[in-house]
């Protein structure tokens, strides 16, 4: 029998919250008010991931294996080899971060599918051509054939570690074994890609956000319940493991996200949906005078949910309050990469498969 994780498990980690357990609703806490939203650009396919130059031009990932530039509001593609790149279903090109000594290495490291696995890519930016200079960077993160829970999202963590969110490929064993890189969060040397597993146990982590402090949050699909917002430990077990103890060899998704009776010592979400899921993406943690009472909010994505959720966090890392912006709910489909800019206005990527979008998301 499936264990739905939902809001009275929330309410024992992490304070106060009106949503009853299992229920769809965040909570009922007022929109935010004064939020305004215009669209950057528009004509993309499926933008995956921003990141933002020291100009302010923003660097941007496209799933069918693409990189484009940005600069008020203007498109320009960047010609680099990407012929490697295999986009099917969810899989393509994905994450991607700019490296903190962009300003003199010009480099910028992007996650993606070929047909053999799932690998980290350094390049070197040079007017609107990147070159290959970690070729791989890392290689070996598995793959599924079909791209299903193949993702790869990327963030650096406060040391400039590069942390990577891995999907289990739905492979019933993988989340739970520490010796297959799906269902985990890696940490890596940027420069290097030495590095292991943080943690195990995910089903697919979408998302990765950094606080100031170094707490890091990451957000993740539940099957047809229960995406979660975890906030990792070290070496912990988030209880996602579809194998059933090795039990079973199919991919048995009726099993609890976190299962706690299997495993005792798993990592409770902070936040779960409960019942239906609103495939929650991409996480950012808002920053900056002009947020006012937002300041400090993470901010995540959802694609079926095709809204932008703000949860108001605990110093110890419990979800206090959930808001949903009415212009961010519903108004431009489903929404999946999140970045906060340095005008510390946050920027959304639409992901509708035409004509995308990036948003910017402001406030006052």
């Amino acid at each position: 029998m499936r264990r739905v994780v939902g809001f009275a498990a929330v309410l024992l980690l992490a304070g106060c919250s009106s949503t009853p357990a299992g229920g769809n609703a965040p909570s009922s806490q007022e929109a935010p008010k004064g939020i305004t939203v215009e669209v950057v650009t528009s004509g993309l396919t499926h933008p995956w991931e921003i990141g933002f130059l020291p100009d302010g031009r923003l660097l941007v990932t496209e799933r069918p294996g693409r990189l484009v530039l940005v600069d008020k509001g203007q498109r320009t593609p960047v010609d680099a080899d990407l012929g490697d790149v295999v986009a099917r279903g969810e899989g393509g090109l994905m994450g991607l971060v700019v490296h903190p000594d962009f300003a003199t290495s010009k480099r910028f490291t992007t996650c993606f599918n070929t047909d053999e696995d799932v690998r980290l890519v350094t390049f070197a930016l040079d007017g609107t051509a990147a070159k290959r200079v970690g070729d791989p960077l890392r290689a070996g993160l598995p793959t599924n054939p079909s791209g299903r829970h193949s993702g790869c999202r990327l963030a650096l963590g406060k040391d400039g570690e590069l942390l990577v969110g891995t999907g289990d490929t739905a492979k019933a064993s993988a989340s739970q074994d520490k010796g297959d890189l799906g269902g985990k969060v890696l940490k890596l040397d940027l420069a290097t890609g030495a590095g292991g597993v943080l943690t195990y146990g995910h089903r697919n982590v979408q998302g990765i956000a950094v606080r100031a402090d170094g707490l890091v949050f990451t957000a993740e699909h539940g099957p047809d319940v229960d995406d979660e917002v975890n906030v990792l430990k070290p070496g912990a077990n988030y209880g996602w493991d579809p194998s059933q103890g090795g039990t079973v060899d199919r991919y048995d998704e009726s099993v609890p996200m976190t299962d706690l009776q299997r495993f005792p010592d798993a990592v409770p979400a902070v936040w779960s949906s409960g019942s239906p899921t609103e495939a929650i993406c991409d996480a950012v943690f808002l920053s900056g005078d002009r947020w006012g009472d937002l300041d400090g909010t993470l901010a995540v994505t959802a694609l079926k949910g095709s809204k932008v959720l703000f949860f108001t966090v605990t110093a110890e890392g419990g979800v206090h309050s959930v808001s949903i912006p009415e212009q961010l709910d519903g108004s431009y489909g489903r929404l999946r990469g999140a970045a906060l800019g340095p005008d510390q206005a946050l920027y959304v990527t639409t992901s509708n498969g035409s004509d995308d979008k990036i948003l910017k998301v402001s406030r006052g």
